[in-house]
């Protein structure tokens, strides 16, 4: 079985607390909803997986994503808006697919994820 591509979106991004408890969606909780929501009709999604996961620490650049695959370099986003990026994510998610290595040139990436690296990952 192919290992399959992920989509990591971290679910606690933009998070409201109260008394050590999260209030409401966070706005992690919402990214992740609005990639669910078009996840089905991107051409790449039966090579994908899109998980939300607990944090990933990069509380500083909420909104983040991941893009992670074995062999290939890991891509950390953040600074993301909460609506309105499915299109960007999967297009460069696309890019992420094609490269054998994962290797994402700046230039080729959408607008929203040229600003928002956090870091690069090389392959273990």
């Amino acid at each position: 079985m192919k290992t399959k591509h992920q989509i990591l979106v971290c679910s606690t991004c933009a998070s409201v607390w109260q008394d050590g408890q999260r209030v409401g969606i966070s706005g992690g909780q919402k990214l992740f909803e609005e990639l669910k929501q078009h996840f089905n009709n991107w051409e790449h999604s039966s090579e994908y997986e899109i998980n939300s996961v607990e944090c990933m620490s990069a509380c500083s650049n909420s909104q983040v994503i991941a893009f992670i695959a074995p062999n290939k370099y890991t891509y950390i986003f953040g600074d993301l808006p909460t609506e309105n990026v499915a299109d960007s994510v999967f297009e460069c998610a696309s890019k992420y697919y094609v490269q054998s290595d994962g290797m994402l040139a700046w230039k080729d990436r959408p607008e929203l994820l040229k600003k928002g690296i956090i870091a690069r990952i090389p392959p273990v």
